[in-house]
């Protein structure tokens, strides 16, 4: 390995851009695997766990690397694609290493993990050799002094004990929801416990709606059922409708009943329709406006960062009431459309009436045909008297006609990986 420092913290390789000799990106450093010795034996770094683009993570054994220098990770260029999967003997260093509480039996110091340096040996090895610790302050509210001991001067790394999450979640931050949803997947389960403890209500529920649904039902039984409905309620009602399908009854009874009314009758609609349906996979919160509403209105709503594309791709125009089930649906207003018409111009005098709405016993081979005949990335669910009860979303298809590890297991790809 050339031009490479001799030292790396690990905060500062998480994230980084990883190259091929090309100059083509492979991907990013998303964590570190590391295989813990016997005694006082510094860990081996046997590679990178990369996110690759397609929501993958991939293995790039340290043997295939080449240069790690000036705010990128060069490679040989060859990686093998196989999804990556944690062997028993094997530690992720930022999922698992960070936030552990420690000690310096010498220094009589305790304190918390916060990060950790790699380093090449003479036999072109690399291990984890120095731990960055934050000692535990004894006034309130101070932080107290930090720390940089070698692997061997620290003790504490064999215990599992409660572990907190802060740093990790640090270094995670800027990840998005599905990618965060990957690392916690790969973690142990005990680790997915403490990091949903340390997560937000609003980041918990956008993670669990891009989690395999036995992660999501482990990790919802875990919190405290006030906590649990909490974060039902700030899940999107299908997502939310199709995670409590999958707890014991007493159990979902239990979690509607604490939910804000609204936001548990909402569910409960979706729960009255069968699963592979229009109902059972519609949501109830599309863009909805009446027809006297302006072209302004509709791009300010779907200007929302928190729409998905899918939804924020059409306006659903109605007669109100306004929330579902609404007045009569009048039809649709197209955004690509919109964004060519003057802001002041009704939305009523611009609406695609043509399209029929889906009922919401429609099979998941009709919702299918009719977003491909009329070339739709989402699809009005009406009843019987015209009104707008949801929409179903290509994504929402998607979900279900995929198989059911899809998430686990993304096309084309299988299980382990190649040694370097």
């Amino acid at each position: 390995m050339s031009t490479s420092p001799s030292r790396v913290f690990v905060g500062r390789l998480t994230g980084l851009q990883v190259f091929d000799p090309a100059g083509d990106q492979v991907g990013r450093v998303r964590d570190l695997v590391a295989m813990i010795r016997p005694g006082d034996q510094p860990p081996r770094v046997l590679g990178l766990v990369l996110d690759v683009f397609g929501r993958r993570s991939v293995f790039l054994p340290m043997t295939r690397v080449t240069s790690i220098d000036s705010g990128q990770v060069l490679t040989t260029g060859l990686v093998n694609m196989r999804r990556f999967e944690k062997r028993p003997s094997e530690t992720l260093v930022v999922g698992e290493l960070l936030d552990r509480r420690v000690r310096i039996p010498e220094a009589e110091v305790d304190g918390t993990v916060y990060d950790l340096a790699i380093e090449q040996e003479r036999n072109r090895d690399w291990v984890v050799s120095r731990v960055a610790l934050q000692e535990h302050s004894k006034r309130f509210g101070r932080k107290g002094q930090t720390h940089i001991a070698e692997w061997r001067d620290v003790e504490g790394f064999e215990l599992q004990g409660t572990q907190g999450a802060t740093h990790l979640l640090a270094a995670l931050e800027e990840m998005k929801p599905a990618d965060l949803a990957t690392v916690i997947h790969d973690l142990p389960p005990k680790r997915r416990r403490e990091i949903a403890a340390a997560l937000d209500d609003e980041r918990l529920a956008d993670v669990l709606e891009e989690l395999p649904e036995e992660d999501q039902v482990e990790i919802l039984g875990q919190l405290d059922r006030e906590r649990a409905a909490d974060v039902l309620e700030e899940m999107s009602p299908d997502d939310a409708a199709d995670l409590i399908a999958d707890l014991p009854p007493e159990v979902a009874e239990t979690l509607l009943r604490l939910m804000e009314p609204g936001e548990a009758e909402d569910v409960r609609r979706l729960l009255s329709y069968e699963e592979r349906t229009a109902g059972g996979m519609m949501t109830t919160e599309p863009v909805i406006l009446p027809p006297d509403a302006t072209v302004a209105d509709a791009l300010a709503h779907v200007r929302n960062e928190e729409l998905r594309p899918s939804l924020a791709a059409v306006v659903y125009i109605v007669r109100p009431p306004l929330e579902p089930p609404t007045g009569r649906l009048l039809g649709l207003g197209h955004i690509q459309r919109l964004l060519r018409e003057p802001p002041s111009t009704l939305l009523g005098a611009l609406l695609d009436a043509d399209t029929d709405g889906l009922r919401a016993t429609a099979t998941l081979e009709e919702v299918a045909r009719h977003l491909a005949t009329y070339n739709l990335v989402a699809a009005p669910v009406v009843d019987e008297d015209g009104r707008l009860l949801g929409a179903v979303t290509v994504d929402d298809l998607l979900d279900h006609l995929l198989p059911e590890n899809w998430r686990e297991r993304p096309s084309g790809t299988g299980p382990g990986r190649l040694r370097g």
